[in-house]
């Protein structure tokens, strides 16, 4: 039911009906005997409209609580965070957007505006079992102040036409040669005819796109790397050189679409969609996606994917890796008033990881949203009604491998991208930076940012060459890039350089 408009967005106003009866088991610091805990949620809205209240009433039930959600459109969302923060009226639990959201956080974390929830984390049955080396992600000088939303560490690799490779006698890709081979066979094959075939379909973004994941096969840090004892930014290491002249040469030989550093991800997949690219790099997952769009178009069609990489200067596979977070959940002070509050709050949040709260904020209801089939999970046809009433409590999840009920893959290269992804957790890459701090970095990184964005693509043109990109990394360091890592190294070497 809908009941008030919060932050002037639509806000679903959970428990304006009866209390719910109490559930059986309370943690250490719930609201046993006191009736439902009463407790305002601000997160994420990733669909266009707000989910109706099926969801939310089970859950309720399930928690013995009264939840009042306000729902924020993804496209506000930061803003209207800022606002909520500034004036005092976030609510007793707010979700951060991303990890970004985080960094710019940090100094109200510092400032005592939230509350520092690691002493507590022991004494929940499921919160005490946190991966440490996520909490440790998520520190604010080495204290925990959040609740992390589960996620694989690695997800990027391979994805190309199988069924192109077998045609032409290719084995899977292991090396950055075979791979440069691969996509050039595939443009002389001309398999989209018209000459119009490519290798490789990328897109204007160096993260998400080609550039990181190839970069990290050529031996990169993700984003920074120790360099004998001292952390440097990734674009000042060799690998991430190595990397600007190897998309060059496939541009210059026309085996990547030319327009990149401006194609967007809907025009990218459209090239794998269509025919006319042999080869996706980026998240595995996209693996089911892409197979069932091409095969609307060619029946024959058929994607493999592969992720454990090597080259001339990184003999072992390597791969870029996340903290291991989606969203963090922050608990301010102007809202959760006492300890004894704050404890309830994360009794509340300690069944977000029981088997019956994961899956149901996961998968939703079964029979509705999914059925089970020999213990395994497959999704519901009806993707209207999941998006109504499940997809939008996926941001409010928690747990994402934590007593989570296996998916039933209808595609071989699916399963096979999930099983490669977690395999890649020993070989992943993390970037040290995470949990350091440097307050040039939070007040003027994303700008720098852009000054090694913009050299890369113009090297990658052929617009400038080492010399111009050289040019851009002292342009860097001038405004501001030396003093931040100056501050990340101090930071560094009080955590003791781990």
């Amino acid at each position: 039911m809908v009941c008030a408009a919060v932050l002037a967005v639509t806000t679903i106003l959970a428990g304006c009906g009866d209390s719910k009866t109490e559930s059986k088991g309370t943690a250490n610091g719930s609201q046993a005997n006191q009736g439902p805990l009463k407790i305002t949620i601000m997160a994420n809205l990733s669909t266009p409209e707000v989910p109706s209240d099926k969801i939310e009433k089970l859950l309720e039930e399930k928690t013995n609580s009264q939840i009042e959600f306000q729902w924020v459109p993804d496209g506000s969302y930061d803003e209207k965070f800022q606002a909520a923060f500034a004036t005092g009226s976030l609510p007793q639990a707010a979700y951060l957007k991303n990890q970004s959201s985080f960094v710019l956080l940090r100094d109200a974390i510092k400032n005592g505006q939230f509350w520092e929830i690691g002493p507590y984390l022991k004494d929940y049955p499921n919160l005490s079992k946190l991966n440490p080396d996520v909490l440790k992600n998520t520190a604010v000088e080495g204290k925990i102040y959040t609740l992390y939303q589960e996620r694989p560490i690695a997800r990027q690799g391979i994805i190309y036409r199988k069924d192109w490779a077998d045609k032409l006698g290719l084995s899977e890709p292991k090396t950055t040669d075979d791979i440069y081979n691969m996509l050039k066979k595939f443009k002389e094959a001309d398999f989209a005819g018209g000459g119009k075939t490519l290798g490789l379909a990328d897109r204007n973004d160096l993260v998400y796109g080609a550039f990181k994941t190839l970069s990290s096969y050529f031996g990169t840090p993700n984003g920074w790397g120790a360099v004998d004892g001292k952390l440097v930014p990734e674009f000042m290491t060799k690998g991430y050189m190595d990397t600007m002249k190897f998309i060059k040469k496939l541009r210059d030989e026309g085996l990547i679409n030319q327009d990149f550093p401006v194609t967007s991800k809907t025009d990218q997949q459209n090239m794998m969609y269509t025919g006319k690219a042999g080869m996706y790099i980026g998240s595995m997952q996209d693996v089911l996606t892409i197979q069932d769009k091409t095969s609307k178009n060619n029946k024959d069609a058929q994607f493999e994917v592969v992720n454990q990489i090597t080259s001339s200067s990184n003999a072992k596979p390597t791969t870029w890796g996340i903290p291991g977070y989606g969203t963090l959940v922050v608990f301010p002070k102007s809202a959760v008033k006492t300890e004894g509050e704050l404890k309830q709050i994360l009794a509340f949040y300690d069944k977000f990881y029981t088997p019956e709260i994961a899956n149901l904020l996961k998968y939703g209801v079964e029979g509705q949203h999914y059925t089970l089939q020999d213990g395994k999970v497959q999704p519901g046809t009806d993707e209207k009604m999941k998006e109504k009433e499940q997809k939008p409590y996926l941001t409010v999840a928690l747990a994402d491998t934590t007593n989570i009920l296996p998916s039933l893959y209808t595609l071989k290269a699916q399963e096979k991208a999930v099983n490669l992804s977690n395999d890649a957790v020993k070989f992943a890459l993390q970037d040290p930076t995470v949990p350091l701090d440097s307050k040039t970095y939070n007040e003027k990184g994303a700008r720098l940012q852009d000054i090694i964005k913009d050299a890369s693509y113009k090297f990658m043109l052929g617009n400038i060459d080492e010399a111009g990109f050289q040019a851009a990394i002292k342009k860097w360091q001038d405004d501001g890039g030396a003093k931040i890592i100056e501050e990340y190294n101090a930071s560094f070497k009080a955590s003791g350089g781990k």
